[in-house]
């Protein structure tokens, strides 16, 4: 996946690899229990995770998250997502992941790729 090749200086693949897979791992535990909340865009469709700190992230989009959780993602965090989903009146566009649609704030506020 493309979150996979966003190497640290030094890093290898595999080594990004399991710090994305980690993360994914730690949003999905975090969606279970409600510490973290998924925002879906009224408007693009875009997805932002609330609650997720830069440091929890380690440079992982949100759209990476949510793909692979919809992959590999826990029923619990799934249903958080369709809960957002609900909300927001609209699925999870996937053509608005695609175009590197995304919120630096947790779903205050939209931009669209920079």
């Amino acid at each position: 996946m493309p979150c996979d090749t966003r190497l640290k200086r030094g890093q290898s693949i595999s080594q990004r690899a399991a710090e994305v897979k980690k993360v994914v791992n730690d949003v999905n535990s975090l969606l279970s229990v409600g510490k973290i909340k998924p925002v879906v865009d009224k408007k693009t469709g875009a997805i932002a995770f609330q609650g997720l700190s830069d440091e929890q992230r380690d440079g992982v989009t949100d759209a990476c998250v949510y793909r692979r959780l919809m992959v590999s993602g826990s029923s619990l965090a799934k249903a958080a997502i369709q809960r957002a989903e609900a909300l927001a009146g609209r699925s999870v566009n996937k053509q608005a992941l695609a175009h590197g649609v995304h919120s630096h704030d947790g779903g205050n506020s939209w931009h669209n790729g920079h």
